[in-house]
């Protein structure tokens, strides 16, 4: 074998073992971004009893959301 064929060999184990090592980069972040996903969203309730929590609705505006994310309809009555 002469000096290209050595040459050759060298660059094709680099490319091999960079796509093994880039397959397994990808496959773990893959794995790891679907589960994280879907946990961290809080539902439109949620997001909605945090607001009325913190004060920033009061408390009938904070039904009045609720009824309506749910598809039921109050009337609006002032104080």
């Amino acid at each position: 074998m002469g000096g290209w064929g050595y040459g050759l060999m060298s660059v094709s184990m680099v490319l091999f073992w960079g796509l093994i090592i880039f397959g397994v980069i990808a496959l773990v972040r893959y794995l790891g971004r679907s589960d994280r996903s879907t946990a961290a969203r809080p539902t439109p309730e949620q997001v909605l009893a945090e607001r009325f929590a913190r004060g920033e609705i009061d408390e009938q505006e904070y039904h009045q959301r609720l009824d309506a994310l749910r598809g039921r309809s109050r009337p609006y009555v002032e104080p």
